[in-house]
């Protein structure tokens, strides 16, 4: 483990949370003791722990669990913005999910931040030119978490990806702060082109389960796409959009849709 990453934090309110939390559960069930003292307990820093994690859960007989813990290890070291954008996805869980309790669930068992934190190691890897070893935690995050984020997608802090099963988000994609989503999203493109041919999804947009945004399209900021809708168009910034294909059916209804999470549409919609 480097220096950097085992270095304490003066002013880490998250993570001192997450020990509190993770010495309340050890106290409390005996039987996750030893997890809970292997993931947080052990750990100095977040970044720490999450690199850990991750080894766990993506180590396997081609690149063992230390080789992988060494990647994430280097990854969070190179780019303190990968630990600064994992709080932000841990409040954000936190905050906009009601089956999240506590800021060490997603650490420990929530699959879409497992998920989103291995794709930020992959994008780390993909910027500095190590494509194999970014395209295998890939193929890994695919395998462990059914979500698949091609390492060159541009993913910003502050995001939720709720059950986070069968989210498929494609190279060129690029997601904005605070943005939410649920299981079952697709961020693809429309044929065989190359370049840039995947959506852009706005600050604070809210992504309903089912929905499949295809192509170069941009959804404006503080936008919602309501759930199984097929979206091949651009959204304008706070507006709510719906159907097969979709089309606007009303504004966003609030000023922060990710953070409300509120996917009911307006009667006649």
């Amino acid at each position: 483990m480097t220096a950097a990453a085992r270095r304490p934090r003066a002013l880490d309110p998250v993570w001192t949370a997450v020990r509190a939390e993770a010495e309340a559960m050890a106290a409390a069930e005996p039987l996750v003791a030893s997890l809970v003292h292997a993931v947080i307990l052990r750990h100095d820093t977040l970044e720490a722990a999450l690199s850990y994690r991750l080894a766990q859960k993506l180590g396997d007989g081609d690149i063992g669990t230390m080789a992988m813990r060494e990647v994430a290890d280097e990854a969070f070291a190179a780019d303190p913005a990968i630990g600064r954008a994992a709080r932000a996805d841990i409040v954000a869980v936190r905050e906009r999910d009601p089956a999240c309790h506590r800021f060490i669930d997603p650490i420990l068992f929530f699959k879409g931040f497992q998920a989103l934190t291995a794709h930020r190691v992959a994008h780390w890897l993909w910027g500095a030119g190590r494509t194999d070893l970014a395209l295998h935690i890939q193929m890994r995050m695919s395998e462990t978490f059914s979500v698949d984020i091609h390492p060159g997608a541009r993913i910003g802090q502050g995001v939720m990806i709720d059950h986070a099963h069968a989210i498929v988000i494609g190279e060129t994609a690029v997601v904005g702060d605070d943005v939410s989503m649920l299981h079952d999203v697709t961020l693809g493109g429309t044929g065989k082109e190359d370049g840039d041919r995947h959506p852009k999804i706005g600050q604070g947009v809210l992504i309903g389960a089912g929905a499949k945004i295809l192509g170069n399209i941009r959804v404006g900021a503080c936008s919602r796409v309501a759930a199984g809708s097929v979206v091949l168009s651009d959204v304008p910034p706070c507006k709510t959009v719906a159907g097969v294909p979709a089309k606007v059916v009303g504004d966003a209804g609030c000023s922060h849709p990710s953070q409300s999470m509120d996917q009911m549409l307006e009667p006649g919609a």
